[in-house]
């Protein structure tokens, strides 16, 4: 049966459209009604059970199936983007962004790649099938990184020093509304239910997380993580949709947390530093790169145990994404400038890529799914 918060979903939904219909069948009236998009409306999951059914090895969209495999890195301190050949592990080109470009992400419909920089106040725009910078930086205030509804309809820019997340439309970049989180200082990672609706992001400064109802475009929830310290970073959902993930660098591990209830249910140490989060191709494992401690955890969703764990030897793994065949981790090397290239079945480096400085949220590209869901590479 569906849960309580289902069905008032369900009923104020059903009212709010009732009231539009009335309000726009009244002739005379000089209001003007704003329509917006059911976020329900989102394409269904192809296996319920599996929210990554759509990522499997080589599942390339139509889309994207013509452009070519290289990795995006932004070097927050250098404030270049360098653009690797992800077969000869070389950088074939470098271009300047706006100041302290943070994550490269993929827009919802794919053609489009936006790396965000957060002090420079803009998004530029990035086309995949070239690889090349598409168009002049759009102005947006303080873009840390960003989302998209499951819907297609918004993008949710993260305004982390502003301590809002900023709706905006998602092929214009034109702000709808503005979300302020006072309670969330840090805000940064997120992720979304299985049937869309809710969006979880975490609040790195005071260890807690927050759930936005992205119908109405509010906070309903805040979970206060305990003990303390606490500073949750990425944040991922099971296949099944039943467990939250969220990386934690002060605790060096993963929180667990159960997304209907959103209450914690277990706690699972990783490493120094846990910090980014990563899907298989196969959606069985979960990898988690643990920053200050130079290893990766990876992780049995079905015993929710570790089941390996590979040392990079003097490192900071950081953020990034697994390529299109499964068979190579991408990471950025957060201290070292330089992006690692981790065979994902040995857990051997591959490649060790010198880049700019601070190398942050790199995008792996192209990535098997239908759409996207923001950051490095969300996709379903």
């Amino acid at each position: 049966m569906p849960t309580a918060r289902r069905v008032l979903w369900k009923v104020s939904t059903t009212i709010a459209l009732g009231v539009g219909v009335l309000l726009a069948g009244c002739g005379g009236s000089s209001h003007t009604v704003i329509k917006r998009a059911p976020v329900w409306r989102v394409p269904p999951l192809l296996n319920p059970s599996n929210v990554y059914a759509a990522d499997y090895a080589g599942n390339l969209s139509p889309a994207v199936r013509l452009d070519p495999a290289l990795i995006y890195v932004p070097n927050s301190l250098s404030n270049t983007v360098d653009v690797i050949d992800a077969s000869t592990y070389k950088i074939v080109r470098s271009f300047r962004v706006p100041e302290r470009p943070q994550h490269v992400v993929p827009s919802y419909d794919l053609k489009t790649l936006y790396v965000a920089s957060d002090l420079g106040n803009a998004l530029t725009p990035i086309n995949p099938a070239t690889g090349t910078q598409s168009g002049p930086p759009i102005p947006v205030a303080n873009p840390y990184n960003l989302y998209f509804t499951p819907d297609g309809h918004y993008a949710i820019s993260v305004a982390e020093l502003l301590k809002r997340l900023d709706f905006r439309d998602a092929h214009t970049m034109a702000l709808i509304k503005s979300v302020p989180v006072p309670t969330c200082p840090g805000v940064d990672h997120a992720d979304f239910s299985s049937d869309g609706r809710y969006m979880y992001a975490s609040c790195e400064a005071l260890g807690r997380m927050i759930e936005v109802d992205l119908q109405h475009l509010t906070v309903v929830r805040t979970l206060d993580l305990q003990p303390k310290p606490a500073s949750p970073q990425d944040v991922k959902l099971s296949p099944d949709g039943k467990m939250l993930y969220v990386a934690d660098q002060d605790r060096n591990g993963l929180w667990e947390i159960d997304p209907q209830s959103f209450t914690i249910v277990g706690f699972l140490p990783t490493g120094s530093g846990a910090h980014g989060l990563y899907p298989s191709r196969d959606a069985r494992f979960l990898y988690v790169s643990n920053r200050t401690g130079g290893t990766i955890s990876v992780i049995d969703f079905a015993t929710r145990r570790i089941v390996q764990t590979w040392s990079l030897g003097p490192s900071s793994p950081d953020m990034g994404g697994v390529s299109d065949d499964g068979q190579t981790l991408w990471l950025s090397g957060r201290y070292n400038a330089v992006v690692y290239a981790i065979n994902t079945q040995t857990g051997q480096l591959r490649a060790t890529i010198h880049v700019g400085q601070g190398p942050h949220g790199l995008c792996v590209w192209p990535q098997p799914g239908r759409y996207s869901l923001g950051h490095t590479g969300i996709l379903r």
